[in-house]
């Protein structure tokens, strides 16, 4: 359960981002059921859903149990196209250039696909990719002969924009790749810089949100990226199995569409040709869980309403004070390294494999997550890790819910 108010370790007092009106935060938690059963500092990995999310989920299954699958999703096309239109206002874009796919590694691979990669082109890309993209560059590596260039790491943490330029200059570089927010500590990569590398390159740049969607301020605009892929399960709080690909203007101009076209994305017009989706629908697959879409709408529209800046400026500050937290506890590694780091807190403890203590924490009602080597093996070796505890707080957690999680891996570890 919950610490009450004001119990935990840290008594020092709140300033900046976590100096919220109390009744501010009270309605957060209010409109978040789970908080009642637990702290909940697991959401990089998903964010509990407010109510307005977990009513337009159960509202339309109700509605297909009701009338039938087909019969719902027409008579709610309407908030279907609003659910659009949330998406496209986060990014600050238009409703004609966002796909709903099934999750941000779907949006992401989807992109890729686009690419008619040939022996010998490059892939720039940074050294903390998340791992299902990596697998996807090493995949096109063998099947097609794709080379994948990891851009070098600035000594403090973070891809070195420098090194991103000189890859760029090849004149077989024909992507830049880059995970905002790797999944496997609090890096915050410097996406808009390198959007402008990629814009002066002429080389086509994709971008993946997952991490960043929810938490950090998006506009497709200053990031200068063809595609950007994220899912509504994390910070955005949304539900599990949706997510969404922006596909730019300058994308669609070019006739970009993935490999394995659905009948979504294309008119077949003749035994032999077919036609192109005029906007982003190209990316899409007709089979849709309406039940997520509309709920990825109310999540838009949620996080809107409480403001992706203020959402993501508490949802740093407190894992700040994890992180500063955690650093003074004995035989605890903070592992996050970058210039500016994310809601995301990743540690090693001494003579604890991280999934014992995301068991241990469980029983004790704290939710939090485990990273493995093999999901981010260039990151973790050079960080000689073998796994990693992950903490990631959102807005509506409170300071007592941080201190009573080191309070409790204090008792742990001790």
């Amino acid at each position: 359960m919950p610490p009450p108010a004001g119990t935990g370790a840290g008594s020092a007092s709140i300033t900046g981002p976590l100096d919220i009106d109390p009744r501010t935060l009270e309605r957060w938690r209010a409109e978040t059921p789970g908080v009642r059963q637990r702290v909940h500092l697991n959401n990089a990995g998903a964010g509990l859903m407010p109510d307005p999310v977990v009513a337009a989920i159960t509202g339309h299954l109700e509605r297909e149990a009701q009338i039938g699958g087909y019969e719902s999703a027409e008579e709610a096309a309407a908030e279907v196209g609003h659910a659009y239109e949330a998406v496209a206002a986060l990014l600050g874009t238009q409703a004609r250039n966002v796909a709903l796919v099934e999750n941000a590694t779907v949006g992401f691979a989807q992109a890729l696909s686009a690419f008619d990669l040939r022996p010998g082109d490059e892939i720039v890309t940074s050294r903390n990719d998340y791992i299902s993209n990596q697998l996807a560059y090493l995949s096109l590596a063998r099947r097609v002969g794709a080379v994948i260039r990891r851009a070098d790491d600035l000594p403090e943490g973070g891809v070195d924009p420098d090194s991103v330029r000189e890859l760029l200059r090849s004149p077989r570089a024909r992507l830049l790749a880059i995970t905002w927010v790797p999944t496997n500590s609090g890096l915050i990569q410097p996406v808009e810089a390198l959007g402008g590398l990629a814009e002066e390159a002429g080389v086509p740049y994709l971008v993946d949100a997952c991490q960043a969607a929810g938490q950090l301020p998006i506009d497709v605009a200053r990031l200068r990226c063809d595609f950007l892929s994220a899912t509504a399960r994390k910070f955005l709080r949304g539900p599990r199995g949706i997510g969404f690909l922006y596909v730019s203007e300058r994308a669609l101009a070019r006739g970009d569409f993935p490999l394995h076209l659905d009948m979504r994305g294309g008119q077949w017009l003749a035994p032999d040709s077919f036609a192109l989706a005029p906007d982003a629908r190209r990316f899409e697959n007709w089979e849709f869980a309406y039940a997520l879409v509309l709920g990825l709408g109310a999540a838009a529209r949620y996080a809107a309403g409480v403001g992706i800046d203020i959402a993501g400026a508490r949802a740093r500050a407190l894992a700040a004070r994890l992180r500063t937290a955690l650093t003074g506890l004995p035989g605890v590694r903070v592992l996050d390294h970058g210039r500016e780091l994310a809601a995301i807190v990743t540690a090693e403890v001494a003579g604890w494999p991280a999934p014992q203590l995301v068991a241990a924490l469980r029983a004790r009602g704290i939710n939090t997550s485990a990273a493995a080597r093999d999901t981010a093996v260039i990151d973790m070796d050079a960080k000689r890790a073998a796994t990693a505890l992950r903490l990631s707080p959102s807005y509506y957690n409170t300071a007592a819910e941080v201190d009573a999680a080191v309070d409790a891996l204090r008792s742990i570890s001790g």
